[in-house]
């Protein structure tokens, strides 16, 4: 089994990791899950954080054929057409963007001109699609309950499981979001854990475990089926849901979901601008 090179980046304001994925027989790589930095308060973006990855890129020489979403995201925004400008590449997400973008689309009034069809993305994957990064292959699982529109990406020995899974000392991803469920979350969950025992999976977020200091980004099947506290091995898909149902009820949206939203689910593109030139993210009042 291949062994692709895997370089992490963290963006702590958002608790995310990014990747490059890169193949060790080529200068090919992929990069994954990308943050475009965005101060809420003043309404500005920068881009010092996909800087940082192109740096990596450009001083490793490397040739971006992917830049991939696990899913569209709700607590930063992506990066995906910043990286595209800067270093090529194709795009790629779940096919059930289309889900997301029509249950968000008309919860921000987002009118005839959003399209709903996944077309802002160069590449829609289905369960089982592969794809290529130099002579890596990539292969897709269609992994649900988070978002409608999640995947994991297993190229070689590692897996990007997005939001699924979080590092076993801290659990599972919420199932709270217009169309999340816990029921699915868990046979997805399940899904990925019949990967081989030592493939590595890489997470998009790390909120450090009470009693751990420092924030973590791989662990492996084996150590997420014997040790996750949500869903470990013995766990029935019962005792989970009620679980994920209670703890999901005592949380917060996150702090970025109105604005990441809008715009992730435009392949990372801002809203149009308005007559008088200027684009505006909507915040719809009493609306979830």
């Amino acid at each position: 089994m291949s062994h692709p090179i895997v370089t992490h980046f963290f963006d702590e304001p958002t608790n995310t990791f990014s990747y490059v994925v890169r193949d060790p027989d080529s200068n090919a790589c992929a990069i994954l899950d990308s943050v475009l930095d965005f101060d809420y308060a003043a309404g500005r973006t920068d881009v010092h954080s996909a800087d940082e990855i192109i740096a990596f890129v450009e001083r490793e020489g490397l040739a971006v054929e992917w830049i991939l979403e696990t899913h569209v995201h709700a607590d930063h925004l992506s990066a995906a057409p910043y990286l595209h400008e800067k270093l090529g590449g194709r795009t790629g997400i779940g096919a059930r963007i289309t889900i997301v973008q029509e249950v968000f689309g008309k919860a921000f009034n987002a009118g005839t001109k959003f399209a709903r069809d996944g077309s802002q993305f160069d590449r829609l994957f289905e369960e089982g699609d592969t794809f290529a990064i130099g002579s890596l292959e990539g292969r897709v699982l269609h992994t649900p309950g988070h978002t409608p529109a999640c995947l994991t990406y297993v190229i070689g020995d590692a897996a990007f499981v997005g939001d699924t899974l979080f590092m076993p000392d801290y659990g599972t991803a919420r199932c709270d979001f217009p169309g999340g469920d816990a029921s699915t979350l868990y046979r997805s969950i399940q899904k990925v854990l019949t990967l081989p025992d030592k493939t590595r999976l890489f997470l998009c977020h790390d909120y450090k475990a009470p009693d751990r200091e420092t924030f973590q980004h791989e662990t492996t099947v084996e150590e997420q089926r014997r040790h996750n506290v949500h869903v470990h091995e013995g766990i029935s898909e019962e005792e989970f849901v009620k679980m994920r149902t209670e703890r999901d009820a005592t949380l917060g949206m996150p702090r970025l979901i109105l604005p990441s939203v809008q715009v992730n689910m435009r392949a990372g593109h801002m809203p149009p601008s308005e007559d008088n030139g200027q684009i505006y993210l909507k915040v719809p009042i009493n609306r979830f």
